[in-house]
């Protein structure tokens, strides 16, 4: 099997056009238009100053020079550009016969673009005092789709989580807890029930300020290792990260390894003072010890153990690196953090460098998520938690299935609800460009129209259906030249681009491009179902209408897989 794709047309013009390399080729190919009936353009401008004539010469002179391979159909000059027609024929096969494969064709052929990498991804790194809130949904979504992807293009991926489970914010928690908690255990999902304590502390505060002072004092008592303050702190985080898991799990995130800020914040220490005994940072007039940023990575300068000789979050996210790499020997480490961490980790990257810490590290920034006013309300008022966000829109899931298949057994309602439910938060969530915010509709999100995962799951379902309902086998053993309608043929355009989508998807983390992808993909598959009937007298023609069905079914599968999202057979 071969290749048909922007890489094998590069390489054949590469005959043609002595005065570029193939890969300079490859970078100038680019997409036409929807309505132009071609897979590829090359322009030729960049020929005219060498060539010394027209772009549209330079063109018309390479179509008659071209002998069509094979697997192209046609080559037209038009205007400025050669626009070529890949055969429908090697697309479908190449579908049918990869099947899951086809987003990785080259890895699956062994041709291999660059070295498989071995990649940390660290997400979402909660506090252990409250449940996990909107923002970690994102945050999780993200981490999670882009481990898919990784992995789906053949890295070996380790997720592993940072909990940030000590400090003050935590003692908050546990002193509310100590003071009115009566020892009872928790009677709902348990990092609610942590985080309870820790609003409940928020609320007395406003009557007694001395409590701040008693906060501190029992931060200062577990740093000395006090035993009844250590096993209080034991059993909180416990039950923070237990009820953690359980929103885990409805994702379906796992991870390789977690590390506990716990067992990291004076580690780093050690790193940053063998550093200042040999120069590479400076200690100042107060006593603490800075890293002098301005000359050679133009940012200010960053303090990394304060002058009272105490580490700031910097020095732990140091060792943590250290860490990582002695953890997983990695070739690359990304960490998910929103966009509010931006000037912390171009700090980070910067230290390491100095420490001679020479690894490709990486931050997938995002932007904050908001609801429309009045939709939800949080515990707290002011946050909206994660549990909450993935129920409402379960519901709502529940609900829309209950509307459209009131005679379906419940346990069949409940387990498409979820399913569905969890398509339209996801799919809603990964479409966006994940540096923008963007407000997040939970009804919008769960509508079987429009720009959302009901609507991509739909399509795959009406696709199961029509197979179904023929009686004919899918095969590419057919009459290629049935398949001239217009709206087949931009279909099968869009099928080409798939593999290259999902590898700019994977040199850029742009999770949002594979949603993006299949959104236009499913609209050209309705407008093509609306216009093209696929069951008919004429079995010739029903029989190559299945193949391009099926592959269009192919794909969504593999795009939805790669955003965490499962299909169904029945809607």
């Amino acid at each position: 099997m071969k290749i048909f794709d922007k890489t094998a047309v590069a390489q054949f013009l590469d005959e043609y056009i002595p005065q570029l390399k193939v890969q300079d080729i490859e970078v100038l190919i680019e997409i036409p238009p929807t309505e132009i009936d071609y897979t590829y353009a090359f322009p030729c401008f960049s020929l005219a100053k060498v060539e010394k004539k027209s772009p549209k010469v330079i063109a018309k002179e390479l179509k008659k020079q071209i002998k069509l391979p094979d697997f192209l159909e046609d080559i037209e000059a038009n205007g400025p550009y050669l626009n070529i027609k890949v055969k429908s024929q090697y697309i479908l096969k190449e579908i049918f016969e990869l099947n899951e494969d086809y987003g990785r064709l080259r890895l699956k052929l062994g041709i291999a673009d660059e070295k498989k990498k071995r990649v940390v991804i660290e997400y979402p790194s909660p506090n252990t005092n409250k449940p996990l809130h909107f923002g970690h949904v994102r945050n999780m979504l993200l981490g999670k789709s882009l481990s898919n992807l990784l992995e789906y293009k053949g890295h070996t991926i380790f997720q592993v989580n940072l909990y940030n489970n000590r400090g003050i914010h935590i003692c908050k928690s546990m002193l509310a807890y100590k003071k009115w908690g009566n020892n009872k255990k928790p009677d709902k999902k348990s990092d609610h029930f942590v985080g309870d304590y820790y609003v409940k502390y928020g609320e007395k505060l406003k009557q007694d300020k001395e409590l701040e002072k008693e906060a501190y004092e029992l931060l200062r008592l577990w740093e000395a290792g006090d035993k009844a303050t250590v096993a209080l702190w034991n059993k909180m985080n416990k039950w923070a990260i237990d009820g953690f898991n359980k929103t885990y799990d409805k994702l379906g995130i796992s991870f390789e390894k977690e590390y506990f800020e716990s067992d990291l914040y004076l580690k780093g220490k050690e790193i940053i003072f063998d550093a200042l005994n040999k120069g590479t940072f400076e200690k100042v007039e107060n006593g603490a010890i800075i890293a002098r940023l301005k000359e050679k990575y133009n940012l200010e300068d960053k303090i990394l153990v304060r002058s009272d000789g105490t580490s700031i979050y910097i020095t732990q996210d140091i060792y943590l690196a250290y860490r990582k790499k002695a953890d997983f020997n990695y070739d690359k480490s990304i960490y998910v953090v929103g966009d509010e961490q931006i000037q912390h980790f171009k700090w980070l990257f910067a230290i390491l460098d100095m420490l001679g810490f020479k690894e490709d590290n990486y931050h997938l920034s995002y932007g904050m998520i908001s609801l429309p006013s009045g939709k939800m309300k949080s515990r707290e008022g002011t946050i909206v938690d994660a549990d909450d966000i993935i129920e409402e829109v379960e519901n709502l899931a529940f609900q829309e299935v209950e509307n459209r298949y009131p005679n379906i057994p419940s346990a069949e309602k409940k387990k498409r609800s979820e399913i569905i439910g969890q398509a339209a938060l996801k799919f809603y969530i990964l479409k966006y460009n994940p540096i923008k915010g963007f407000v997040f509709n939970p009804k919008e999100s769960i509508s079987f129209e429009g720009e959302t995962g009901p609507y991509i799951q739909y399509c795959y379902a009406r696709i199961a259906s029509i197979i179904k309902k023929s009686e004919l086998e899918v095969s590419t053993n057919l009459n290629w030249d049935l398949l001239r309608h217009e709206k087949e043929k931009f279909l099968i355009k869009q099928l080409v681009y798939f593999p290259e989508t999902i590898d700019l998807s994977e040199k850029t983390y742009n999770i949002h491009l594979i949603a993006q992808y299949l959104l236009t993909l499913c609209q050209l598959f309705n407008s093509f179902y609306s216009s093209c009937q696929v069951i008919s007298e004429e079995k010739e023609l029903e029989r190559a209408r299945l193949l391009l069905i099926k592959c269009v079914q192919i794909v969504i599968k593999i795009g939805l897989n790669m955003l965490g999202i499962e299909t169904l057979e029945q809607m």
